[in-house]
């Protein structure tokens, strides 16, 4: 999962794409970059870690330009380390080509390899140079043929921002799996993963890219094509975007994710409801969820853990130490409101499970007397392969154990989850949807090579 934005025609392009990653900084925690052409040259800044730490004001004023890209990385193909960081920059034929990609392809092992054979060395290890690569063998007279004939070689889920000098190109996948949204600010257009940037930015948001549509943007002028028979290719969205990725201000697949969240809380509480004293829940991707599950049920919500905002999103780390240290400095138990306490803790989801048993943890550890778990979406038994790190089954708690044992594993008194059913109730669009980390059923053919690592020798 990744962040993406791209600024056309703008005197302050660079610090625009800036403030931008910073509303999408919880697309990903591991690195952030932005690139910027001035006339002539494309200026480019990329380090390890937040927007904020890695960016000086002296950093901004050096990325010239009216153009600029940004992207910020959760790392899903290729290791985290400085060389996988986006966006990703070549110069061919004269032309300097930029890119920042949200997704994961799915046939990047083929292409990888087909391409290799025909001599081009690669730099990298994500798939997203595979797609520049594409770009420098095609022909690139016209550019939308040029985009048309390599972004229908690509499989899988992409989400992409290019900057061809002062050219602007977004792009989506045909299936639609990850947000792709269009703005505009100061009478030019602007891309972002999702629109909580340009509510930061002050930008008027336009529309969704549409899924397998390729748009064009230059200062104030936007010309759109869809790949062959796109339109005719049944969609995917990502539902875990709504329950958890996205940020709940934003307004992704027609729908805004803070509603989502509260209408999944609503459905839970529908099925799984329990006697106890209070609602609460694990903040902060917990907190709507629990807040539909309370008021369908007419129960007190109540805060009684306090997060360190100064601590990143735990999942996303891609450690497990690192998850374990910011489970223990991330949140803290209100001794008062919990000791003695029958409580129902609403979850966004369970994954690995070692989150949620450091959570529990930490409020038996202050008295809380019964501790009955309800999640707002069903069980993760299957892998993903478009842009989420679910790697494997061995990682996923509920491929390998029953809800009993999930309980048991956790130490909490009961644990309860939402139906498939009741979770697609609550979509817009439903039929759109993509779930198949809960149902193992994948819309796009998955890679044969499994790998996170794949272009690393891992398999």
């Amino acid at each position: 999962m990744c962040g993406i934005i791209g600024i056309s025609k703008h005197k302050e392009a660079a610090k625009l794409a800036y403030l931008g990653l910073y509303a999408l900084q919880h697309r990903g925690e591991e690195a952030v970059g932005v690139a910027s052409f001035d006339g002539k040259d494309v200026n480019i800044k990329k380090d390890r870690g937040l927007i904020a730490d890695n960016f000086k004001e002296r950093d901004l004023d050096n990325l010239k330009g009216e153009t600029a890209v940004g992207h910020t990385r959760y790392s899903t193909t290729g290791s985290s380390n400085v060389k996988n960081i986006q966006p990703f920059l070549v110069k061919h034929k004269k032309r300097s080509i930029a890119i920042a990609h949200n997704g994961n392809l799915t046939n990047t092992e083929e292409l990888h390899q087909a391409l290799e054979e025909q001599g081009s060395i690669f730099q990298t290890t994500m798939d997203s140079e595979v797609i520049v690569h594409l770009l420098a063998r095609a022909k690139n007279g016209d550019i939308k043929k040029w985009f048309l004939e390599v972004l229908g070689q690509l499989r899988g889920a992409f989400s992409l921002v290019f900057m061809v000098e002062d050219v602007i190109v977004g792009a989506r996948d045909p299936q639609g799996f990850r947000p792709l949204c269009l703005g505009k600010l100061d009478g030019n257009y602007i891309l972002a993963s999702e629109t909580c940037a340009f509510d930061l930015l002050k930008a008027e948001f336009i529309r969704e890219i549409e899924p397998g549509e390729t748009v064009f943007i230059q200062a104030d002028k936007i010309e759109s094509i869809f790949l062959p028979n796109a339109k005719a290719e049944k969609k995917a969205h990502c539902i875990f975007e709504n329950i958890y990725f996205a940020r709940p201000d934003s307004n992704i697949f027609g729908d805004n994710v803070y509603q989502v969240r509260k209408r999944l809380g609503a459905a839970l509480a529908k099925e799984h409801p329990v006697k106890a004293d209070f609602v609460m829940s694990i903040p902060d991707s917990g907190n709507y969820a629990a807040t539909g599950y309370a008021q369908e049920l007419g129960m007190p919500l109540e805060i009684g853990l306090i997060r360190n905002h100064y601590i990143g999103r735990t999942f996303i780390q891609p450690t497990q130490f690192l998850r374990d240290f910011r489970v223990r400095v991330k949140l803290n138990p209100i001794r008062s409101v919990l000791e003695g306490k029958k409580i129902i803790i609403v979850e966004d989801s369970i994954v690995r499970g070692t989150t949620s048993r450091s959570r529990i943890e930490v409020l038996r550890s202050v008295g809380v007397k019964e501790i009955h778990m309800r999640i707002s979406c069903p069980p993760i038994i299957s892998p993903c392969f478009y842009g989420i790190d679910f790697p494997s089954k061995n990682e996923l708690i509920a491929a390998n154990k029953s809800i009993k044992e999930i309980a048991d594993f956790i130490k909490v008194d009961t644990l309860e989850y939402l139906s498939r059913e009741g979770m697609r109730s609550v979509m817009n669009n439903p039929k759109n949807f993509c779930d198949a980390c809960f149902s193992g059923e994948y819309p796009v053919d998955i890679p044969k090579n499994q790998s996170k690592y794949l272009l690393e020798g891992v398999k």
